[in-house]
């Protein structure tokens, strides 16, 4: 076959899909965002975005922030606007799966792909700089008095904070269902409520409270691992050491769009893990503070479904459904 022939040949393959990914360039990405900015999804997202063009295995990445309903309004813009779109990602994490079970929204994760859990964490609990509490036994001791009183604010309803504010209740002998938990649309609604004092206890990943707590405008008194963190959130108890046996994690992945094949799902996965061997990730988990928890395909979609009845277990145990 001529050359020129046979490059035309290699074009209309490409062209028609018939190729792998792996063997056409560097492809487009777009990255749904089910989450306002300034929360954790928006940064993992973007610093996956980040970590594929590093790689070399997207040309460009394109983000859609869509937040809500703990990301069901995002989920259903993805699930509806992106079939078969081989493209597509969208960052998801444990978060979802507690608004999906409190929600019910109509659309499910079910209805897109699996592809890949990438980082988990742990929560924090904090207080205001100048909050009248000096630590979570004081405001354990206030909870008892009067659960409506403490303010616990975090993410959307089900999320891992809203679940562990009621696993704490639950553990000191306050009714669950009578916590008074006030739900963000985003991590950056959310810190903006905390640092002005108008929630008495906030809630996430240390990530997201890092620069806050570093420079004294956040105070930690507890984290939900079984062990304390390591580096910088090394100096804050866990929750279980002061007398709480409460113990939760949260997770993020990445999931693809609905319809795609096999074999772009695993050119998917691929190029998600060679990303998150990359030096800008490398670099996303020391600033981050995120712990790797690479797992992908099949083992991460057993994964998440195995999350579902654990979470619905707990949640119904606390009384949240």
């Amino acid at each position: 076959m001529r050359r020129d022939t046979f490059l035309k040949s290699l074009a209309a393959l490409a062209a028609a899909g018939a190729l792998p990914l792996s063997a056409q360039a560097a492809t487009a990405i777009k990255m749904m965002l089910p989450a306002n900015p300034g929360g954790g999804w928006d940064t993992t997202g973007r610093a996956l975005g980040k970590a594929l063009q590093d790689a070399g295995v997207a040309s460009s990445v394109t983000y859609d922030n869509k937040g809500g309903a703990a990301g069901a309004i995002g989920l259903a813009q993805f699930v509806n606007g992106s079939k078969g779109d081989p493209n597509a990602m969208m960052v998801m994490g444990a978060v979802m799966l507690g608004g999906i079970i409190t929600g019910k929204p109509p659309v499910n994760l079910t209805q897109a792909t699996p592809l890949a859990r990438l980082t988990s964490e742990y929560n924090v609990f904090v207080l205001p700089a100048n909050s009248p509490y000096k630590n979570m036994a004081e405001v354990v001791a206030q909870l008892k008095k009067d659960p409506g009183s403490i303010k616990w604010g975090g993410g959307s309803r089900g999320s891992t904070e809203h679940i562990a504010a009621a696993m704490i209740a639950r553990e000191v002998g306050v009714d669950p269902s009578k916590i008074n938990y006030v739900a963000f649309r985003g991590g950056g609604e959310a810190i903006s409520a905390i640092l002005g004092g108008n929630v008495t206890v906030g809630g996430s990943g240390f990530s997201e409270f890092a620069e806050y707590i570093t420079t004294g405008k956040m105070k930690p008194i507890g984290v939900t691992s079984a062990q304390r963190l390591k580096g910088a959130a090394s100096s804050i108890p866990t929750l279980k050491e002061q007398g709480i046996n409460v113990e939760i994690g949260n997770w993020r992945g990445v999931y693809g769009a609905p319809g795609i094949s096999a074999a772009q799902r695993t050119e998917l996965i691929a190029q998600i893990e060679k990303a998150t061997k990359s030096k800008a990730w490398a670099e996303a988990l020391q600033k981050n503070d995120w712990t790797p928890a690479w797992l992908g395909g099949d083992a991460f979609a057993k994964f998440v479904d195995d999350e579902f009845a654990s979470l619905r277990a707990t949640m119904a145990k606390s009384g949240m459904i």
